[in-house]
């Protein structure tokens, strides 16, 4: 994700703004788009200071270390089967996620139980070769 502009610039494009030039001028002085010295104008009305957003930084609902001994305990359980063990309201693709970032595996059970006497494919079935 890239960086957030620097105060010292925000304050010189600001400082220019202010000074009468314009929007286009100013982007052009600093190589910045005149998108953005729009919205750090409009930034500065709304909220009445220049420093960059803060984003993304959102609390987890659920233990990653709870998760883990989920899977360590039943580690053919479905995502659903997880997430009612960890008795939080997320989405499925949340449980994913979060599998895959502590590079846990999980196996899906099948539907219905395979056949022990009948061959799931025939015998003149053509290879997959």
């Amino acid at each position: 994700m890239a960086q957030a502009y620097s105060m010292d610039l925000r304050r010189r494009v600001i400082n220019d703004c202010d000074a009468g030039l314009q929007t286009k001028q100013v982007a052009h002085k600093y190589s910045v788009s005149p998108a953005w010295v729009r919205r750090l104008k409009q930034h500065r009305r709304e909220r009445g200071d220049l420093r960059p957003r803060q984003g993304g930084h959102y609390p987890r609902k659920f233990s990653r270390d709870r998760l883990a001994e989920l899977v360590a305990q039943a580690p053919d359980a479905t995502l659903r089967e997880l997430r009612d063990a960890l008795g939080v309201e997320v989405a499925l693709s949340a449980i994913h996620k979060a599998l895959v970032q502590l590079k846990l595996t999980y196996k899906k059970r099948r539907y219905t139980p395979l056949s022990k006497t009948d061959p799931m494919s025939p015998s003149d079935a053509p290879g997959g070769d």
